[in-house]
């Protein structure tokens, strides 16, 4: 059985209340989730966490679709519960929480290699010096993998926005020398091409 068809399945019977159903899901789903709350929220990820899970639980009975639509479901409560965390972080300055920083981009491309490549703790610090909106969109489409419609869903914004977001955040993270120096580097032996002629510069073969 493929992992879509077991979490298919466990989607079923976690909707009718098997608790072992629920326990794959949340498997399967959480080390992204918590990835992605990380960022969102530092410190308060695990805690925020546990209250998305919660009100899955909760809410499943009333949920229609299949495993890429719940976990396009589940990213948009947990961003609704790292938004309140937030406020309320707000509302008691003393205990600050870490906060969206940067951009992030869509397509797929020497940062989104070494962001997947790399150490999770390494890939989260780069993210989070990245604008709030750019980061939101770099997590959910690099890192919890959602494609760019449920990330569009789960973030209330136009699939193009989605889009924009995400290649101005992967351009400046690509712009990151942290990320250049684990890219694979062209090999310069064979010379510098000019795009205008298509011919190697000279001095440069």
């Amino acid at each position: 059985m493929s992992g879509d068809d077991e979490l298919a399945r466990a989607l079923i019977a976690a909707a009718g209340g098997d608790e072992a159903g629920f326990a794959i899901l949340w498997r399967s789903l959480q080390p992204a989730l918590l990835r992605y709350l990380r960022v969102a929220v530092g410190d308060a990820a695990e805690d925020v966490a546990s209250e998305t899970w919660l009100q899955a639980a909760r809410d499943l009975e009333r949920f229609d679709g299949d495993p890429a639509g719940f976990r396009a479901w589940l990213f948009r409560i947990a961003r609704h519960r790292a938004i309140d965390n937030r406020r309320s972080a707000a509302r008691r300055p003393e205990e600050p929480t870490d906060s969206f920083a940067g951009q992030m981009p869509a397509a797929r491309d020497a940062a989104s290699d070494a962001l997947e490549q790399a150490d999770t703790a390494w890939a989260l610090r780069l993210v989070a010096t990245l604008p709030r909106d750019q980061a939101e969109t770099v997590m959910l489409r690099v890192v919890a993998g959602l494609d760019v419609a449920s990330t569009a869903r789960v973030l209330g914004k136009r699939p193009g926005a989605v889009r924009v977001a995400t290649m101005r955040g992967l351009r400046k993270l690509a712009a990151m020398s942290a990320v250049q120096e684990r890219s694979p580097q062209p090999d310069r032996s064979r010379g510098a091409i000019d795009p205008a002629s298509g011919q190697a510069r000279p001095g440069e073969v």
